[in-house]
């Protein structure tokens, strides 16, 4: 890697020197500017995913041989080098994108693949009302407005965080508070939203959320969060799987008995045996629910489940077998957000679930949309996290079976449901809580 970057620096420096090649494209010098300055802060940078790394770098060699005299294809490699500059991530990397981007519409003004790039780049600094401008100025070029539907989506996504923000700020009095809302309007996505949540905490700390203008300041902090993390190009539905968010997520357990069901070998031994009083009592409720590995083996297809919940764990990427095991409604919870998407999309199998949790239900014990309590940690149980979000969605009745055995929470999660537990009973292994 040290000898790609030396080379492709001392490439670019001895193009730019003076007294250098004639009769190079009017946009190559300063292009190979932009390679050489981020080539030199990229040698410095901290850690990058090395396939995204090793790919831009392959492409800045590309385009900085596109700049020599006599060669082809400067432009399509500028969009290519944009693109990985992009994919890679990061806010140098987004400006160098920007700056490639520049150049693309500076040589082609009416490209539509240049403008697009541009948008995407601006996007990425939080400069949003610029990047509408360039996204609008490729819808104009564009023939087939079908082909980007994404484009026109996002466009009404970033208006709508504007709009998120402003109302916001007006449930505010005037002082720090609205003025830090209004300036999170044009700064990158992650910063918003971490301003926005910092504002609700101290506003929900303060006053409380009995509130009214807390509680609608909640809200607006929720549709944000979700405006965040819509994708800006659709994703295809695999095999008939249906996403939900919370709204749809409380009309499901709205009314009805939930049971969490430890996966604890003793538990499961006697829901199977034939019979059981322990089986029979599970299939009493009207909602059944899982975490982690779902039962194997031969009459696990009779153990029901109806709720699965998994955490992803360790390092991204994720990547593991598929989610085979049926279930009507699987919630994946993880952080990062494009991470997590890239697991849903390599590991969800088409038709064995219905329902699919959305990204709003991705970290409901942190989202101050949903539960927002800091401290639990990356360790905290699945169990506890889907326990949490059920109990904060007022289901009717949430009893857990099998949680009084040893090691199925951790103590501080084991101390939480003692101290909220209404009715505790050894015989038939459940606690109930409400």
């Amino acid at each position: 890697m040290g000898q790609t970057f030396t080379g492709l620096l001392k490439a670019v420096r001895t193009r730019t020197a003076p007294g250098g090649p004639a009769h190079q494209a009017p946009a190559a010098p300063a292009v190979l500017r932009l390679c050489g300055d981020h080539l030199a802060a990229l040698a410095a940078s901290g850690p990058m995913d090395p396939a995204r790394k090793n790919r831009l770098v392959a492409s800045i060699g590309t385009l900085t041989t596109a700049c020599s005299p006599g060669e082809d294809g400067l432009f399509d490699a500028l969009l290519r080098t944009g693109q990985h500059a992009l994919e890679a991530g990061g806010d140098a990397q987004a400006r160098f994108a920007l700056g490639i981007a520049v150049e693309a519409t500076g040589m082609r003004d009416r490209s539509k693949g240049a403008w697009r790039l541009r948008g995407r780049a601006l996007d990425a600094l939080g400069r949003s009302e610029e990047a509408v401008q360039a996204y609008e100025r490729h819808l104009t070029l564009q023939q087939e407005p079908s082909s980007s539907q994404d484009i026109a989506r996002r466009i009404a996504t970033l208006r709508a965080l504007r709009r998120c923000l402003d109302d916001a700020a007006g449930l505010l009095p005037d002082g720090e508070d609205a003025a830090r809302l209004r300036a999170l309007r044009d700064v990158p996505a992650a910063e918003a939203g971490a301003g926005f949540a910092d504002v609700v905490r101290r506003r929900t700390a303060g006053r409380g959320m009995a509130d009214p203008a807390v509680r609608k300041l909640t809200g607006a902090y929720a549709a944000h969060r979700r405006l965040l993390d819509r994708d800006r190009m659709a994703d295809p539905l695999l095999g008939g799987t249906e996403p939900i968010g919370v709204p749809a997520l409380r009309r499901l357990v709205e009314g009805r008995t939930v049971c969490l069901v430890a996966g604890a070998p003793r538990v499961l031994e006697e829901e199977r045996t034939a019979g059981s009083a322990l089986g029979k009592l599970i299939d009493g409720y009207d909602l059944v629910v899982r975490c982690d590995t779902l039962p194997t083996g031969g009459d696990s297809a009779l153990v029901r489940t109806d709720l699965h919940a998994l955490t992803l764990r360790g390092d991204a990427p994720w990547t593991g077998p598929g989610w085979g095991r049926p279930a009507g409604t699987r919630l994946v919870f993880g952080d990062r957000l494009a991470d997590w998407r890239r697991a849903l999309r390599a590991r969800l199998v088409p038709d064995a679930q219905d329902h699919i949790g959305d990204a709003s239900l991705r970290r409901p014990l942190s989202d101050p949309a949903l539960i927002g309590e800091d401290g639990w940690g990356t360790r905290t149980t699945t169990a506890f996290t889907v326990l949490r979000l059920l109990d904060f969605l007022d289901a009717d009745r949430l009893d857990l079976i099998g949680f009084g055995l040893p090691g199925q929470l951790l103590p501080r999660e084991h101390a939480w449901v003692t101290a909220r537990a209404t009715h505790e009973d050894e015989t038939d292994l459940r606690t109930q809580l409400r």
